[in-house]
């Protein structure tokens, strides 16, 4: 039988897992960041509010994994380290800067909406 309608389970969850990646808190807030240029780690630390050493470390890992940062080891002594978004993570930047405009733009309407369905129930 032909599977002209069904789904692809497996492309839905590549595509879950991609998105729920670029949409974690500490991603974007990243992202952000090395928008503007790259970094050393000690300055993401201190610009990314609230991250700690390890959450940071296991995200620039997991965005390198990914291809949208690029980690550069410089020979000093000690040795410097920079991370920078790769192309592809400038082009994940764009959409995910568009997103919070629109956020940043709606925000009242938004909880606004939800002060509406909160007291609905009542």
């Amino acid at each position: 039988m032909a599977r002209a309608n069904t789904p692809d389970t497996t492309a839905c969850r590549s595509l879950s897992e991609a998105l729920a990646k670029i949409g974690d808190k500490w991603t974007i807030l990243i992202a952000m960041e090395l928008e503007v240029g790259p970094k050393r780690f000690s300055a993401l630390q201190r610009s990314v509010e609230g991250i700690s050493q390890r959450m940071l470390a296991l995200t620039l890992r997991g965005l390198e994994r990914d291809g949208l940062v690029e980690r550069t080891v410089y020979p000093t002594k000690p040795p410097s380290v920079e991370y920078a978004l790769t192309d592809l993570g400038k082009e994940m930047a764009v959409p995910v800067r568009t997103l919070s405009t629109w956020v940043t733009e709606n925000l009242i309407r938004i909880e606004h909406a939800r002060i509406k369905f909160d007291t609905a129930g009542d």
